[in-house]
């Protein structure tokens, strides 16, 4: 499957905000946009008028690019949003937040949902006791999620311990013991992703 790999500061630039992709680097100045806040391209200073669609798709575009997911995967989710009870925007969101790469970010064991599927698919961290290499793994309330026993050693989470995490309320976590839990699913008051969910919707609806 192809993935993007180049500037990911480009990314950030394109939507108009931060998509928090490359870590501590975007909380820095060095951000790159804090230093060129438009989009990139020899005509990025020029863009203004969008149309509905157009809004639909950025919208689109920014979530898909807050989670690191390719077009044909994003759609996949949607798809089965759409076919579960309740309200599919809201649905969408639970089920990108419950991927394991974004349960492991949130948690604080990685500085980036990028990273945090690296360290997943190289099988750092198991679910439940059992190693789970699969970063679009969908965990469940009540799931244990932790960094497995061959890898605490290491510097990456070594450093950890030491540090003073702030997680959502629908998982807890426990830095000294390098393992966190699935309180409930979370709910859409509970997700603090800047995305228009319903703009989504409409742009799959027509």
């Amino acid at each position: 499957m192809a993935r993007y790999t180049a500037a990911n500061c480009r990314l950030c630039r394109r939507e108009g905000q931060k998509l928090f992709l490359k870590g501590e680097r975007c909380y820095s100045s060095k951000c790159a946009l804090e230093k060129r806040n438009f989009p990139p391209g020899q005509h990025g200073q020029g863009r203004k008028k969008v149309s509905e669609y157009g809004l639909q798709l950025r919208e689109k575009q920014k979530t898909k690019r807050f989670y690191g997911l390719q077009e044909t995967q994003f759609r996949n989710l949607f798809d089965k949003a759409e076919r579960k009870k309740g309200i599919t925007g809201e649905n969408l969101l639970i089920l990108l937040e419950t991927r394991l790469d974004n349960v492991v970010f949130r948690l604080g064991f990685a500085s980036s949902r990028k990273e945090a599927r690296q360290l997943v698919t190289h099988g750092h961290f198991t679910v439940n006791g059992k190693k789970v290499n699969i970063p679009s793994y969908e965990v469940k309330a009540g799931d244990v999620i932790a960094v497995k026993a061959k890898s605490q050693n290491s510097p990456k989470f070594k450093e950890i311990k030491d540090m003073t995490i702030t997680v959502p309320s629908w998982v807890t976590v426990d830095v000294e013991k390098l393992e966190g839990k699935v309180l409930n699913m979370p709910t859409r008051d509970e997700i603090d992703t800047p995305v228009a969910e319903h703009m989504i919707v409409e742009l799959y609806s027509k």
